[in-house]
């Protein structure tokens, strides 16, 4: 038995869909079609989103909005959220907001992420919403920025970001 038998325990079950089969194909759909298409509810999304807990809220080409809501699962020793849970929202905005700028036969990955922690987001902080903008996309590199705010505006956190960009072989 537990040592922390007789606390409060909570519990959280996590489901997501096979990845293999809601991936992007890169040599068949451009990258704005494949984001709206998980917005739409027609392919679903990566698993990351159902583990950390946000989700894809809008896009438009070279943004995204992504939205979190905080929650106790999320939080370090001090009782907020972990700044790796931040910082995944804040990749994944940036990353997808590049991604919205591709065509069919490229993919991007994130080479160096920069975030800055600017207040602690816990449980009473509510929904916030992180927005990534794409600043420049190259033929290789792309560097993108991201905000997360919550419902009254306050900045919590802000990141930039390099990615770089891939050439995928048609796999057919």
């Amino acid at each position: 038995m537990s040592e922390h038998a007789g606390e409060d325990l909570r519990v959280r079950t996590v489901t997501w869909a096979n990845p293999e089969t809601s991936a992007r194909d890169a040599a068949s759909v451009n990258g704005f079609d494949y984001l709206q298409s998980i917005l739409d509810g027609r392919t679903a999304p990566p698993p990351i989103t159902q583990l950390v807990g946000y989700r894809l809220i809008a896009i438009d080409n070279g943004r995204v909005v992504f939205e979190l809501e905080p929650g106790e699962h999320q939080y370090n020793p001090f009782a907020s959220v972990h700044g790796g849970i931040v910082s995944t929202v804040l990749d994944s905005a940036m990353a997808a907001a590049v991604l919205s700028t591709l065509p069919v036969g490229l993919n991007c990955t994130t080479v160096e992420l920069k975030v800055n922690l600017v207040h602690p987001i816990t449980t009473r902080t509510g929904s916030v919403r992180c927005e990534g903008t794409v600043i420049h996309v190259g033929t290789r590199i792309a560097t993108a920025e991201a905000k997360l705010r919550d419902v009254n505006n306050k900045l919590y956190a802000h990141a930039v970001s390099t990615c770089l960009i891939l050439r995928v072989r048609d796999s057919k």
